[in-house]
């Protein structure tokens, strides 16, 4: 049996709203703390539309370091690895609207598509009715090509929130910002690989048990299943092996343009990543696929799991433009 892990931490039942507050302190100048909800500190300006995301907490700095300028206005932080409760949401929802409509991001998880479906619900209920939802994912070992819709949302809808924080600072629609979320979610592929477990911030409880000579690909957020268990292998012959089906699965063809994240999962070293990633750049540049930006870092966690997801995002000139617009949260900066 594996011990229990020490965190520092004071009472487990205080962590989500010790850490908010900590991370509000921070970042005094993006945003600000009401309740569960992370505002953006200025709101944007009237008539444009609001958007939204909540998640569980424990995947930091996902999502509450995507409030800011050129990104969302609110997250709605649950519980550790829960998602926020119809009634959080729809508070969210109120906050964020600026007289345009609210589109409501959700990344696909059971829990988090029934509670937004709730959500929507109790906003129709209450006579909040320009609001929607755009269902966000991009895991290909999570289901096959043809059911990309019962896909789980992992750190691969990076590139969404940016792109579509920028694009709601303009004058667009409603129905606009959720076509072109879609768009970005739809040339999006992700796929993770973990070498060891965590441990919950809550119980101190290791999640899942994995041997120290073995690696899992497919990996979701909260210790999902994937494709299945192997013996570990070095960084390129790792690269070698999650690549391909990444490629393959939009497809990705030679002489596309595409951002790449090699995201840590949450303790690899950043030599571990780079040694990765000169393997990812290396494969790409022999299939004649252009890498446009690369980002590589600690971008959604499940606290200390050893791992990492590897995604790409075809662009075109509209996606490349919005990706590279200003964009202020405290962990995504954009100049």
């Amino acid at each position: 049996m594996t011990a229990r892990q020490h965190k520092l931490i004071n009472q487990p039942a205080a962590i989500v709203d010790e850490m908010l507050a900590g991370f509000c302190a921070a970042y005094s100048d993006i945003v600000r703390l009401d309740g569960r909800l992370v505002q953006r500190a200025q709101p944007k300006a009237a008539g444009k539309v609001g958007l939204v995301i909540g998640n569980g907490s424990g995947h930091e700095p996902a999502m509450l370091g995507w409030v800011g300028e050129g990104l969302f206005d609110v997250n709605i932080a649950g519980e550790i690895f829960t998602a926020p409760g119809p009634d959080s949401i729809v508070e969210g929802i109120r906050a964020a609207d600026r007289g345009a409509g609210v589109l409501l991001c959700v990344s696909h998880h059971a829990g988090d598509r029934l509670n937004a479906e709730i959500a929507l619900e109790l906003c129709a209920a209450e006579g909040i009715n320009n609001v929607d939802m755009v269902l966000l994912y991009d895991d290909i070992s999570s289901a096959p090509p043809g059911r990309e819709a019962e896909r789980r949302g992992t750190a691969g809808l990076f590139f969404v929130w940016k792109m579509l924080g920028a694009y709601c600072e303009g004058q667009v629609s409603l129905s606009q910002a959720k076509a072109l979320a879609e768009k970005a979610r739809d040339n999006t592929r992700s796929l993770a690989m973990s070498l060891s477990s965590c441990a919950s911030p809550v119980t101190g409880e290791v999640m899942f048990e994995i041997a120290a000579d073995e690696m899992e690909i497919g990996m979701g957020l909260h210790g999902e299943v994937g494709m299945g268990r192997q013996k570990s292998l070095p960084a390129d012959a790792t690269i070698d092996l999650m690549l391909p089906p990444i490629l393959q699965d939009l497809p990705f063809t030679a002489g596309d343009e595409v951002l790449v994240l090699l995201n840590n999962s949450g303790s690899l070293t950043l030599m571990e990543l780079y040694i990765l990633y000169r393997r990812v750049a290396q494969k790409l540049a022999a299939a004649d696929i252009r890498v446009y930006k690369a980002w590589v870092g600690a971008y959604a966690t499940t606290q200390e799991m050893a791992g990492f997801a590897l995604s790409l995002c075809r662009v075109d000139a509209q996606l490349k433009a919005l990706w590279d617009a200003p964009a202020n949260g405290a962990a995504m900066k954009q100049l």
